[in-house]
């Protein structure tokens, strides 16, 4: 395992000084409590507990190698920070555990960690040759491997299509399902040959490298990241202090899509049309701290490229909605026992047809949280 120096050499966190700047009001005062949702190798972790002597720190990740790395790293700070091995959307148990109900900050940094991506065994890189593996959390759960292997070209194009947002989706996913009838895809090169004789040549001299988008794809849907991020935006919300704030950092249109889209529920008036004044609980209860999504300028995209195709987005929460780490968890619950109701049988995630039906009753809760948060107060 990599010691603490060796942390800092690979992982650049991105936008890290204007994160904290964001969360300073929030931090600053004395007892503050900070969730780092995306723990991984602890930059932006280190630079709170640095800058914010009196905060204490929860760092949350479902990849052991970085927890690991990240405890070596913070280890200086001792008590005041605390590693949990678990996924973002579990933040409300998280916090519940930690005897609290409600936290002071919150930093997301979505997708594929710096650490998974260099570990050329993990697969997650399309330009060496490696397992087709791809989980976040290898402890346990389907491969890329396995999607390629089982799942049907319905499905392939689907997860191609909506997740990769490929083109070619259809034609892939046929390529795939003929070619697994030889042999069962195992190795990341043989996937990358087959995505350059299917996908035309004028469209990889325009588009890139034509396994950018299928592995992109394949790794969103092994690791649910997001439906599980669905699921863990609603869940900070609910969690955070009014006077709290959180930053999320996401690095594609469809994680940004839905931080732009809960964030757009609680800063926008839930007031009903003709009403001629606006009731209490129906005023926002969040404020928007950035205009829109803010990006790194050219300098950092220079010094780390990875930062390219970043957007930050930061919120306060001002206003109580009756939410708190125990309702959160209760709410989770709820939903997963309607979504275990909605399955209907005890295999669960053997079948991609019945995990399309879960991300649907998932996507319907967690439109049905958001919309009962800005009515009447809970």
């Amino acid at each position: 395992m990599s010691d603490r120096g060796d942390a800092h050499e690979r992982h650049v966190p991105i936008l890290r000084d204007r994160i904290l700047d964001l969360l300073a009001p929030a931090l600053s005062r004395p007892g503050a409590v900070h969730v780092d949702a995306t723990l991984g190798m602890g930059g932006h972790a280190e630079g709170v507990l640095e800058r914010f002597p009196e905060c204490r720190l929860i760092g949350i990740d479902r990849d052991r190698d970085a927890l690991a790395l990240a405890g070596r790293r913070l280890a200086r700070f001792g008590d005041r920070f605390t590693a949990v091995h678990a996924t973002n959307d579990e933040i409300a148990r998280v916090v519940l555990d930690a005897g609290l109900e409600h936290v002071d900050g919150i930093v997301v940094d979505l997708g594929v960690s710096s650490l998974q991506l260099d570990e050329e065994q993990r697969g997650f890189a399309y330009r060496v040759d490696a397992p087709l593996d791809m989980r976040m959390d290898q402890s346990g759960g389907p491969t890329a491997a396995d999607v390629l292997n089982e799942y049907s070209v319905d499905e392939l194009t689907r997860i191609l299509r909506d997740y990769g947002e490929e083109r070619y989706a259809r034609k892939i996913a046929r390529a795939v399902v003929r070619e697994r009838e030889a042999a069962p895809f195992t190795s990341s090169e043989r996937l990358v040959e087959l995505l350059r004789r299917v996908i035309p040549v004028t469209s990889q001299r325009q588009s890139g490298h034509p396994a950018k988008r299928t592995f992109q794809a394949l790794r969103i849907e092994v690791n649910d990241e997001l439906g599980g991020w669905e699921r863990a935006v609603d869940a900070a919300i609910d969690v955070l202090a009014v006077g709290g704030r959180m930053a999320v950092l996401s690095f594609h249109s469809l994680e940004d899509r839905l931080t732009k889209r809960a964030f757009a529920a609680g800063t926008t008036s839930s007031t009903p049309p003709g009403l001629p004044v606006e009731l209490p609980e129906h005023a926002p209860y969040l404020r928007a701290l950035t205009r829109g999504a803010e990006e790194p300028d050219d300098a950092e995209v220079l010094a780390n490229p990875r930062a390219a195709s970043a957007k930050l987005r930061a919120v306060e929460r001002i206003r109580d909605t009756g939410t708190s780490a125990t309702t959160a968890v209760t709410k989770a619950a709820r939903e997963r026992a309607a979504d275990d109701r909605t399955r209907g049988d005890t295999h669960r995630g053997s079948d991609p047809h019945r995990r399309s039906t879960r991300h649907e009753a998932r996507t319907h809760a967690a439109t049905s949280r958001r919309a009962s948060r800005k009515g009447t107060a809970r």
